[in-house]
C-alpha cells in the first residue's frame, strides 16, 4: 500500500523533472540563464579576470583610447575602464540578488496570505497593492535614497521595498489558482494543516513561475539602479 509520504515524494519528483523539462525547451529562458550565469562567474571571480584594481589609476596614462593594454581606455585619472566595469558587475550581481530577496520575501509572504487564505485577509492585501501600484516603485527608491545616503546596502533596501508589487501578484494568483486543485482539497480533506497544504503542496508548484520571474527581474533592478545613479542617487563612484 503506497502511503501518502511516498505519494508526495513521486510528486515532487515528477515537478522537478517537468520544470526541467520545460526550461530547456524554453531558448529564451536558456538564454537567459547563460547571460545571468556569465555576469555572476565574472562578478565572483573579477579579482582574477579585470587587469588591474578597480581603483589604481596611472596618471601618466589618463583618457587614453582603447588599446592592447586598456581595452576598454581609461578615465580621467588613469583608472581602466575594462576593470571597472567588470568590478562593477559584482555590485549589480549583489545588488540584484539583494533586492530580489527583499521582494520575494515580501511578496510571496503577502501573495500567501492574501491568496490562500482569501476573505478580509485578501482584501487588505488587494488594497496594499493598489496603494503601492499608485506611486512609481522609482520615485519612493528615489525618495528613500534621498534620506538615507548613496551606499550599496541603501540601494538594495531601497530598490527591494519599492518593488515587490509583481511578485505579490503572482504568488497571490497562483495560489488562488492552485487552491482549488483536487491535490489540494485532498490534502485538506485528510487533515493537513493550512500551513503544510501552502507550502508542501502549493508552494512547489509555483517555484518555477517564481524562478522565471527572478531571471526576469535582476535585469529591471540593474535597469533601476543605474536609473538612480543617472539621476545621482545612486551608489557612490569609488
Amino acid at each position: 500500500m503506497t502511503t501518502l509520504k511516498e505519494v508526495e515524494e513521486k510528486g515532487q519528483k515528477r515537478r522537478k523533472a517537468n520544470f526541467v523539462w520545460r526550461f530547456r525547451r524554453n531558448k529564451l529562458a536558456v538564454i537567459g540563464f547563460g547571460v545571468v550565469s556569465a555576469c555572476v562567474f565574472i562578478a565572483t571571480f573579477a579579482d582574477f579576470l579585470a587587469p588591474t584594481p578597480y581603483d589604481v589609476g596611472n596618471v601618466l596614462e589618463t583618457r587614453q583610447p582603447p588599446s592592447w593594454s586598456h581595452l576598454f581606455g581609461t578615465d580621467g585619472v588613469g583608472r581602466d575602464y575594462l576593470s571597472r566595469i567588470i568590478y562593477a558587475t559584482r555590485t549589480s550581481i549583489i545588488v540584484a540578488l539583494g533586492v530580489q530577496i527583499i521582494t520575494l520575501s515580501i511578496g510571496i509572504t503577502l501573495g500567501t496570505l492574501g491568496g490562500y487564505l482569501g476573505g478580509w485577509v485578501d482584501q487588505i492585501v488587494v488594497r496594499i497593492i493598489e496603494i503601492a501600484t499608485g506611486i512609481p516603485a522609482l520615485l519612493i527608491a528615489m525618495f528613500i535614497m534621498g534620506l538615507l545616503g548613496h551606499s550599496m546596502w541603501n540601494v538594495i533596501f531601497a530598490l527591494g521595498i519599492s518593488g515587490w508589487v509583481v511578485e505579490t501578484r503572482i504568488t497571490r494568483g497562483q495560489f488562488l489558482a492552485f487552491k482549488e486543485r483536487e491535490f489540494v482539497i485532498a490534502a485538506q480533506a485528510i487533515g493537513a494543516s493550512r500551513l503544510r497544504v501552502a507550502f508542501r503542496h502549493i508552494f512547489p508548484n509555483i517555484v518555477p513561475i517564481l524562478a522565471v520571474l527572478l531571471a526576469f527581474q535582476i535585469p529591471a533592478v540593474i535597469f533601476n539602479e543605474a536609473g538612480l545613479s543617472f539621476l545621482g542617487l545612486g551608489i557612490d563612484e569609488p
